[in-house]
């Protein structure tokens, strides 16, 4: 009796199991005909690194694994304690600059106001001379009529020598002044430098502490976390791994003599093996200019029939934005791709997942 029972439940979840694959073979498409290739593949997607830019410690990380991420969220952030206070000294030095700038332009107020001072003295020391020689002249004449004394003459010939003297003097402290001005005026310059490289080091340090927040520019899901909370990394070193749900293609390869004849764009639709009944719509990314793999010789046709390109086919973002939740990498499925223009896809492999629903 209960061998019956056994025979008979085993003759049921054989009836079954044979239901089910009828069922499934139903789904699957059949009959593409001329015009059409098919090629089994995986889907797959863009895979980005969130790494530190600088070595430091992680003090947060914002996310977990499988969290939905987008532009600008920040997901974790690295200590910035030693670069707050770098920060803190380059804004003292700035300070520091700026008000050497105003000293130097203070220097060069004072300069010039002693170059007018001694402008100013080369007039007076100019009629000084002039007043000099007319006396020194008019000595001269009454020395000759014996009216005054050589002495008188020795005399204003001394004052006028002395008042060119002073003259030139002069002129001098007036050239002094102007290497003075000169001078002072570098020092504005270098200290207009000064700042400016102070504020460069500013704009440096907040760009690294900006860089501190590790932020995602793109809508993404978290594959793993690589790092944990308190690690200390280098630069470069990696704390997330997220997934493109924005560049999501299923890789698939075909032979020699089909792939020569897909063209980027081509259309292109996907079946999955999770969700037979779903047909998605794809175009052709990217098509490889080398064979991926090929037997150790190739002699015969049929042998470099065995020469596979690998094809990529992109699912449309759109359709990935509608939809994310239900994105994941590593599933196995069917791509069939039409290599006529003219075709008309037979009726299982028309499309029923629409961009925009």
């Amino acid at each position: 009796m209960k061998q019956q029972k056994w025979i008979g439940r085993g003759a049921l979840l054989a009836v079954l199991a044979a239901g089910g694959w009828l069922v499934w073979q139903g789904l699957q498409p059949k009959g593409l005909g001329a015009g059409f290739v098919s090629g089994n593949g995986r889907i797959e997607a863009t895979e980005i690194d969130v790494a530190t830019k600088s070595a430091g410690r992680i003090v947060a990380i914002n996310v977990a694994e499988g969290d939905f991420v987008q532009p600008e969220q920040i997901l974790a952030r690295m200590d910035t304690e030693v670069l707050q206070a770098q920060l803190r000294q380059a804004e003292a030095q700035v300070r520091q600059a700026q008000n050497a700038i105003l000293t130097a332009r203070a220097m060069v107020a004072q300069r010039e106001s002693e170059q007018a001072t001694s402008e100013a003295v080369v007039l007076q020391r100019q009629a000084e001379l002039t007043a000099a020689e007319k006396r020194h002249q008019r000595t001269a004449t009454l020395v000759q009529r014996n009216a005054v004394s050589r002495q008188q003459l020795d005399d204003d010939l001394a004052a006028r020598l002395g008042a060119q003297a002073a003259l030139s003097a002069s002129r001098a402290k007036v050239l002094s002044d102007q290497a003075a001005i000169e001078a002072a005026r570098s020092q504005v310059i270098e200290a207009e430098s000064a700042v400016e490289a102070a504020q460069a080091t500013v704009a440096r340090l907040q760009a690294d502490i900006d860089d501190s927040a590790l932020k995602t520019d793109r809508v993404a899901r978290v594959q793993y976390r690589i790092a944990q909370v308190g690690e200390v990394l280098g630069a470069g070193g990696k704390v997330l791994n997220l997934v493109d749900l924005a560049d999501v293609y299923m890789t698939f390869f075909l032979p020699e003599r089909q792939a020569g004849l897909v063209a980027l764009g081509s259309e292109v639709r996907v079946v999955l093996d999770a969700a037979p009944q779903f047909v998605i719509p794809a175009r052709v990314s990217y098509v490889a200019s080398v064979a991926q793999f090929t037997p150790k010789t190739v002699e015969t046709a049929s042998e470099r029939e065995k020469m596979m390109f690998r094809v990529k086919a992109r699912i449309d973002p759109e359709l990935l934005r509608k939809h994310k939740e239900q994105v994941k990498t590593g599933l196995p499925g069917m791509a069939y791709l039409k290599l006529d223009p003219e075709a008309q896809w037979p009726a299982d492999l028309q499309l029923n997942v629409i961009v925009g629903q």
